[in-house]
């Protein structure tokens, strides 16, 4: 009886999170978005948008005001004079794939920031393929 339970909260939880099949790429440190977006079109794991308004899911690799006041900006709401632009300059090495719309978590990764950014976004594009299946 406990697995049955599991089970259907698992399937619950996965009915839950909502199909990503557009996705817009923030700015990220080392040119990493610049790396991604070529393998995840490359890879045909989701579209890469190029207006954030047409897209299901947003990549980063920063949270919090200074990503709030971004995804302001690109919905095109009032700008806070006193806020900073989000910059991202050194990478910390978290990926987080963030509903567009929910600005829900959907996906996230730690990958270890190496010296070869091409295979690190391999290695974060890999893991992200499993998103959702």
């Amino acid at each position: 009886m406990k697995r049955f339970a599991l089970f259907a909260l698992g399937g619950l939880l996965l009915a839950q999170t909502p199909a990503v099949h557009n996705v817009y790429i923030l700015p990220m440190a080392n040119g990493l978005d610049q790396y991604l977006a070529e393998r995840i079109t490359e890879d045909h794991v989701m579209v890469v948008v190029a207006n954030a308004k047409s897209a299901d899911a947003v990549l980063t690799d920063r949270l919090g005001p200074g990503f709030e006041q971004q995804m302001d900006d690109l919905d095109g709401k009032k700008k806070d004079e006193a806020s900073h632009v989000f910059h991202s300059v050194a990478g910390r090495g978290t990926i987080f794939l963030v509903d567009a719309h929910s600005r829900k978590v959907l996906w996230s990764d730690y990958e270890k920031p190496g010296g070869n950014v091409t295979r690190d976004a391999e290695r974060i594009v890999k893991k992200l393929q499993s998103f959702g299946k």
